[in-house]
């Protein structure tokens, strides 16, 4: 169901609007063995969810442009499809609030902005090993 590549590298889809921390995770999950497809602000994100296979995993920013993360939660755990695919809110955004809904909502990870690397790629490879 969910996409790994030809080469066997693991799809990720990452919502980020900053090109920054876009092109920063880019690099760290593509060097961690990740294929990632990128969706610069929430309308691309929802059409690329509309249109393409599951990917393994899931990075969302919660505040993101046209839609937010929390949007794109909601609109992801209501696909059948991908109900299963891991999602970790990737933001500065560290409201109490917001995380509690996240969580709530079919999150499976907050990390708050600026994050650690190693960190990170820890958290992915435990949600990948468990939906496994």
């Amino acid at each position: 169901m969910s996409t790994t590549t030809q080469t066997g590298k693991p799809t990720l889809l990452m919502a980020e609007d900053e090109e920054d921390t876009a092109s920063l995770l880019r690099f760290l999950l593509e060097r961690s063995g990740f294929q990632v497809l990128h969706a610069p602000d929430g309308r691309q994100a929802q059409q690329m969810i509309d249109t393409m296979k599951p990917p393994r995993l899931i990075l969302l920013d919660v505040m993101l442009p046209h839609l937010s993360g929390l949007q794109l939660l909601t609109l992801i755990r209501k696909k059948p499809e991908w109900q299963e695919i891991p999602i970790i809110m990737l933001t500065a955004d560290s409201s109490e609030h917001d995380i509690q809904l996240a969580l709530s909502s079919g999150a499976n990870d907050y990390m708050i902005k600026p994050f650690n690397p190693r960190e990170l790629t820890a958290r992915l490879n435990r949600l990948l090993k468990q939906a496994a």
